[in-house]
């Protein structure tokens, strides 16, 4: 069940591959729960949409340095095929996320994997495997760290 609280981050999910969605979220909650982090889950079609979801997010306040939650992680899955869409979603999701990031200073775990098969896929969403899920949780705790840091120091 999804947790808010002043320390917490909003999970972004692509749910175009459901299961492997369900596995990187598996390794960010596990990772995020044993810091005691809450979260919140909002779901969104395709790793495209991940940007927009948190441009919505923080032009309403909802994620931010005021906002209900402080950060966030983005989970998705592209899987190449035989045109060109892998790389323009591939690019484009990273390339949004990237600039949300820099322009608005929020913590975001990038946890968008680009992939050549599903098997790939599963070994880097896998919390037996790679766990990319934990990784991007621990990214974006790391961020929320740092801003921590820079936030103390500058008062001081």
């Amino acid at each position: 069940m999804a947790r808010k609280g002043p320390r917490s981050v909003l999970i972004i999910e692509a749910r175009f591959y459901e299961d492997i969605a369900d596995e990187l979220a598996r390794g960010a909650i596990a990772e995020l729960d044993s810091h005691q982090m809450a979260y919140e889950r909002l779901a969104v079609p395709g790793s495209l949409e991940i940007a927009l979801a948190l441009s919505l997010a923080l032009a309403n306040g909802f994620v931010g340095r005021a906002g209900r939650h402080r950060g966030c992680i983005a989970l998705g899955c592209v899987i190449r095929g035989e045109t060109t869409h892998y790389d323009i979603v591939a690019r484009e999701s990273a390339a949004g996320l990237h600039q949300l990031a820099v322009q608005h200073a929020v913590p975001i775990g990038f946890g968008i994997l680009t992939c050549d098969s599903r098997e790939q896929a599963w070994e880097r969403a896998s919390v037996d495997g790679r766990n990319k899920g934990g990784d991007a949780a621990r990214a974006c705790l790391t961020l929320m760290q740092l801003e921590q840091h820079f936030s103390s120091a500058s008062r001081r």
